[in-house]
């Protein structure tokens, strides 16, 4: 990728007008701010003639210019390569190459100096895209050739080279892989030369990029490029808690920013004694419950009153220390910890304004009033009820009187008597 200051266009680069270091953070990936480039060679002094390109994902070589190329930061250039040739990006040119050579190691002077053949014409660009465009699908298909043969590795990246005559995989595994198969699957399939490439997991983090824990983006992809061992032991000087969730990069390693300001902290501790070391006093032996290690206080608490701390200075714990090695009584902590009594009241002040904290929170009184209506409503119907059932019950329960029996047998015998009256009047009316 490139930004619009250092694009090509009709197949010759602008070259980057910001000397490394674009504004849109697009291009300059492990890139070295060229602060010598306003700056002119005194008389009679040559321009250094080698020069940094930087390929896909951070990969960077160096190169000698033998044609003594009028190159610039963003040119893209063809360069040398095992067979064939390959297209990368000048990124470095001049003195500090120089630098940045003595600084990884790399001799000027030796049997395998790679050379620049020229400047990328647009042929050389348009067959370097097309092989470009051509990794994202390679790489999934080449995943799932991994699986099916059942090999314990990762596929992490796929790179080709730019005259699209061959393409190295980059893969990471925990143990050694017998991939003999997998490259005559891939030779097979891809009708190309193959080369594997084992990485660490820091450097596929590298090569793949992120953004970290701390909302940016990780530093082993921007400008880190050695990779120190990280131990636990940094942690522990820092009092960071041993939580792996947390202490891991994206690479499943400790981070690499650990070691930041772990100086800091080593040079902070130096006048800190050691925490196993126990205080003896006529009260009792106490021992180290924390450290401030900035702000040079310790708490200890004596054996059996744990939950009781005395805070005293890194001064003060050296000098009872000392005494103890000299067999001198010393009465207690407490004579110490009454010269760091701090007043812990605090002052809360309004920082919004005259506006209350909790202006926004919504009224709890309509509720309470729904709540006392739906209890008065069920009472009312509760009392109803009480009423409709009263008069049934007391009926229920009263004794039965005998005049309802009486009323009740009456009506019975004369509808008997008038349904047995009937035949006898209509045959009165017969005769």
């Amino acid at each position: 990728m490139a930004c619009a200051s250092c694009s090509t266009k009709d197949g010759s680069p602008s070259g980057c007008k910001n000397n490394g270091t674009c504004g849109t953070d697009s291009c300059n990936k492990l890139t070295v701010f060229d602060w010598l480039s306003n700056m002119s060679l005194p008389n009679g002094e040559k321009p250094f003639e080698w020069v940094e390109v930087r390929y896909k994902n951070g990969r960077k070589h160096y190169y000698k210019n033998t044609e003594n190329l009028t190159l610039s930061i963003g040119d893209v250039v063809a360069t040398q390569a095992a067979s064939g040739h390959d297209i990368g990006m000048v990124t470095l040119t001049g003195e500090l190459v120089r630098i940045q050579m003595k600084r990884k190691k790399v001799a000027p002077q030796g049997e395998d100096i790679l050379k620049i053949y020229r400047k990328a014409n647009q042929k050389d660009i348009d067959i370097w895209q097309s092989a470009r465009d051509k990794e994202e699908p390679m790489k999934v298909k080449a995943r799932q050739f991994a699986i099916d043969l059942k090999l314990q590795m990762k596929i992490s990246d796929i790179e080709f080279q730019g005259d699209a005559s061959k393409v190295t995989f980059y893969y990471t595994a925990e143990e050694r892989v017998d991939f003999r198969e997998l490259i005559k699957v891939f030779a097979r399939e891809f009708r190309t030369r193959i080369e594997m490439k084992q990485v660490g997991f820091r450097q596929e983090a590298a090569r793949l990029g992120g953004i970290g824990s701390c909302g940016r983006e990780l530093c082993c992809s921007t400008w880190l490029t050695d990779f120190r061992s990280v131990s636990t032991s940094a942690a522990r000087y820092q009092q960071l808690s041993l939580n792996p969730q947390k202490l891991a990069g994206q690479c499943g390693k400790l981070k690499c920013c650990l070691n930041y300001e772990l100086d800091t902290y080593l040079d902070a501790l130096k006048g800190f004694p050691k925490t196993d070391v126990k205080l003896k006093t006529e009260k009792g032996t106490a021992v180290c419950q924390k450290t401030d290690i900035f702000k040079g206080h310790m708490w200890y608490a004596y054996e059996g009153e744990w939950m009781n701390w005395h805070k005293i200075t890194t001064e003060q714990a050296n000098e009872i220390i000392a005494a103890n090695k000299k067999n001198t009584p010393i009465a207690s902590l407490e004579e110490y910890a009454l010269d760091l009594v701090e007043d812990t009241a605090v002052e809360f002040e309004n920082v919004v304004g005259q506006d209350s904290l909790t202006r926004f929170d919504s009224p709890k009184r309509p509720k309470k009033r729904r709540n006392n209506r739906r209890k008065g409503n069920a009472k009312n119907s509760n009392t109803t009820h009480a009423k409709k059932k009263t008069p049934a019950n007391a009926n229920a329960n009263a004794p039965k009187k005998g005049n309802a029996k009486t009323k009740a047998k009456p009506n019975q015998n004369n509808r008997r008597k008038n349904t047995k009256r009937k035949p006898q009047n209509a045959k009165n009316n017969q005769k």
